[in-house]
């Protein structure tokens, strides 16, 4: 199934809920492919389908609410990345890599929507800057950002970000 046939289900669809219950090509895309079937259609917000044995190590792992969840994303990526370049993988890693340039996609298209809250975009924006980042220097990444949590400009921009260590707080 292609993009004509998605944009007659949309069309369809608005037609049977109305103008105010607009539903996206990519949100029908990612119904059908959940539903098992084959789509040819794809855009930054259509998830890509990972083949086995894949698929259930990295789906549902690109989680980007917030800036904790930006980098919880990150580090278990990079961990599964990390893996798979020490068993020379390159499909594992290529998939990895294409998981989180798809990130960065989601998070500059939401910083760049001017509906968004502006505390929100800037939040997206850094998030952003986050997953290019870590595919420019992923053995780098992990120490830059503990650097860049610390800096006076994060502070200022993000003055309710906890850098504590939230997971162990969680666990209690």
């Amino acid at each position: 199934m292609g993009a004509p046939e998605i944009r007659v289900i949309q069309a369809e669809l608005n037609r049977v809920l109305g103008a105010d219950h607009k539903t996206s090509p990519s949100y029908i895309a990612n119904v059908l492919r959940a539903a098992g079937v084959r789509v040819d259609y794809d855009d930054r917000y259509v998830d890509a389908l990972i083949p086995e044995p894949y698929a259930h190590r990295l789906e549902g792992l690109l989680q980007f609410q917030n800036l904790d969840d930006a980098e919880s994303a990150l580090r278990k990526l990079d961990e599964i990345y990390q893996e798979y370049q020490s068993a020379s993988d390159r499909v594992g890693t290529g998939l990895v890599r294409s998981i989180v340039i798809k990130g960065r996609q989601r998070a500059e298209s939401i910083a760049g929507n001017s509906r968004v809250r502006p505390e929100k975009r800037r939040e997206k924006e850094e998030i952003a800057r986050w997953f290019k980042l870590w595919l420019d220097i992923s053995h780098l990444f992990f120490d830059w950002l503990e650097m860049r949590k610390k800096s006076e400009e994060f502070q200022r921009m993000f003055p309710k970000h906890d850098d504590g260590d939230k997971s162990a707080a969680r666990k209690s």
